[in-house]
């Protein structure tokens, strides 16, 4: 399968290298982070993790590619796309999904790389629609989420503890490719 490589204004998508693992960890592995992904994870979460994310490339051609500042090659966390895998949810739906590091937050490099994968699962893959997941309580997540101009699928939520035991539900929202389209034409 050839390198996934894109570019952005600020930013590269690409495929995972042996030496962004312990930089991606290092930046994304904290407390705060963590707070509605299921908590810090040990060395056998990470490494199942990676393993999952290398399995999505190598089944789908896509996975939540690594994301590096052009400006200084800094991993700056992953955004892109997967076959939603969550137990109880719709299984098999493009799903979009990003996790970056703290000094990142705030400078619009999620909705950069958000909006790139987008364009990626509509022209490349050929989706009908993408889902994004998160919690209820995540609202900088739901919030990206409305920017890009998805919408809430309430229909589509499930029961699920992991992310938020004292708010056990996952919320979905999601976009068609005709509605991406007619804002980003």
């Amino acid at each position: 399968m050839p390198e996934f490589r894109h570019e952005t204004d600020r930013l590269i998508l690409r495929d995972w290298r042996e030496e962004d693992w312990p930089l991606f960890w290092e930046g994304t592995n904290t407390p705060a982070v963590m707070r509605w992904l299921g908590g810090v994870c040990d060395a056998d979460k990470r490494r199942a993790a990676q393993d999952r994310l290398l399995s999505y490339k190598r089944d789908h051609g896509h996975t939540f590619w690594a994301v590096e500042c052009r400006q200084d090659g800094a991993i700056l966390g992953f955004c892109g796309l997967k076959r939603c895998n969550q137990q109880g949810g719709p299984i098999g739906m493009m799903e979009i999904g990003w996790r970056l590091r703290e000094d990142a937050w705030g400078q619009g490099y999620a909705k950069e790389a958000a909006a790139a994968s987008l364009d990626i699962a509509f022209e490349e893959f050929h989706a009908d629609a993408v889902i994004a997941l998160t919690v209820m309580r995540n609202e900088a997540s739901w919030g990206l989420m409305r920017r890009l101009g998805m919408h809430r699928r309430e229909d589509l939520d499930f029961p699920n503890a992991e992310f938020d035991p004292d708010d056990p539900t996952i919320i979905v929202y999601s976009i068609a490719r005709d509605a991406w389209r007619a804002d980003h034409g």
